[in-house]
């Protein structure tokens, strides 16, 4: 490794672990996964999702994140100074970081946007379908949730440390609180047998694909973030332990979201939908007929802004760490810069259910587009890449040295090994290819 500017690190593992379960817990976890495990056989896609977690996750976490600190560098510097090679794979994880956040932004800005009008009229906004269409509103709350994320990476790894320390435990105490209202409700009891009822007849390929999916994106695997977590990581700690925490409290957060949003849909006897509707939609019915209903509308999307956040913002300092390595910027010009593009590219995803309807490409809405281009392309076909040069090529003893470097114990290192070369590329290279149908079936209409 050649040699470079001492890199910031952060201040206490407890840090470290609250920022990089984070950057993983977001708005995928709150919405997506409980419906998924609700549709697919309960239990049974739990099981499903959780080994894949341990064959697929937890792999992928551990050789980004040491990748990372063996490297110091950002993602797209860190694959050049192992191989100028496969420098690609770096610049496929930045890139993805600069897309998802264009979009993910807009999604934050609908959460101000409800957090605000809960907070001034007392009631969620009239109608939501008709708010994402019109011209200017969604434009600017993007733009306010962009804000805020520069804001926090304007201070560093410091700034997001101490954000994440104080969203986090905030967001599991605001989970527990709406839980515990939740399952109190009369027939809140249907909401938790559509979550953890086992029911053969509906899980199916379909539900491993969507459970091996899941893990993939839960976990913000092949985005750059946890290459870029890891290189400000201290040489003593845990890499393996750190990984564990991190997909534990990742997944415990899914689980949680189920239990505070169905027990709630069910008791009203409304039906769970998938996505935006959920959650913009259906839940804000239900908080109209409940009980102190604006305190729990309000408490669940300062959830929502807390998990969408702390996603953001690991997003961006992906990208600023590619702009301060290799473009010599400082922190303030990156911030400034990447803040300004980042809000520019998503300004056609927040007009894309209004001014920009009738807009598609390859029949996806550009919104739908971004997300397609990430989700199916550039994050699997780096995480491909990523598995098949390290663990054949380039020689995975050199992590586990370099893991084991501390006094750290790496038990299971074999197994990781066998994941690496020869398990995890094969589940990622069917996500690619259930994602390529999808692509296919999408264009021909």
């Amino acid at each position: 490794m050649s040699s470079h500017k001492k890199r910031n690190q952060w201040a206490s593992r407890l840090g470290f672990i609250l920022a990089t379960a984070g950057a993983a817990v977001g708005l995928g976890n709150l919405w997506k996964f409980p419906y998924l495990m609700g549709k697919n056989g309960g239990f049974q896609f739990l099981a499903a999702y959780l080994v894949f977690v341990v064959l697929l996750g937890l792999p992928v976490m551990i050789t980004e994140m040491s990748i990372g600190r063996y490297t110091q560098r950002n993602p797209v510097d860190a694959y050049r100074t192992i191989n100028r090679k496969t420098t690609f794979i770096g610049v496929m994880g930045v890139l993805s970081a600069f897309i998802i956040l264009s979009y993910y932004s807009v999604i934050g800005g609908w959460i101000l946007k409800y957090i605000a009008s809960y907070a001034t009229t007392f009631a969620a906004p009239v109608d939501f379908a008709a708010y994402i269409a019109e011209p200017v509103q969604p434009v600017v709350w993007h733009l306010v949730f962009m804000l805020a994320t520069c804001i926090i990476c304007y201070k560093g790894t410091h700034g997001i440390e101490k954000a994440s320390t104080i969203m986090m435990p905030a967001l599991f105490i605001i989970l527990v609180i709406i839980i515990v209202r939740s399952v109190t409700l009369p027939g809140a009891g249907d909401g938790l047998r559509f979550i953890f009822s086992a029911t053969g007849s509906k899980f199916s390929f379909a539900s491993l694909a969507a459970a091996l999916g899941q893990v993939f994106y839960s976990l913000s695997l092949c985005m750059g973030i946890t290459i870029t977590y890891g290189s400000y990581l201290g040489r003593h700690a845990d890499i393996p332990k750190s990984c564990l925490t991190v997909a534990g409290l990742d997944t415990a957060v899914a689980v949680l979201a189920g239990l505070a949003i169905f027990p709630a849909v069910f008791s009203f006897g409304l039906e769970p939908a998938q996505g935006p509707s959920l959650i913009f939609g259906t839940l804000p019915k239900v908080f109209q007929e409940l009980y102190g209903g604006l305190f729990f509308a309000l408490l669940f999307f300062i959830l929502l802004f807390f998990a969408a956040l702390t996603s953001a913002i690991a997003l961006l300092e992906c990208v600023i760490s590619f702009t301060m390595d290799d473009l010599h910027w400082s922190r303030k010009k990156s911030v400034l810069v990447l803040g300004l593009l980042v809000f520019l590219a998503g300004v056609p995803s927040a007009l894309s259910y209004g001014v920009l309807a009738d807009f598609t490409i390859l029949n996806y809405s550009f919104f739908d587009f971004m997300g397609m281009l990430t989700d199916n392309i550039l994050m699997p076909l780096g995480g491909i890449a990523m598995c098949v040069y390290i663990g054949w090529f380039w020689g995975p003893g050199k992590l586990i040295a370099h893991i084991e470097s501390d006094g750290v114990s790496f038990k299971l290192k074999k197994a990781w090994l066998w994941c690496v070369r020869i398990i995890t590329p094969v589940m990622i290279t069917i996500v690619t290819i259930i994602g390529f149908i999808s692509i296919y079936n999408t264009v021909r209409g």
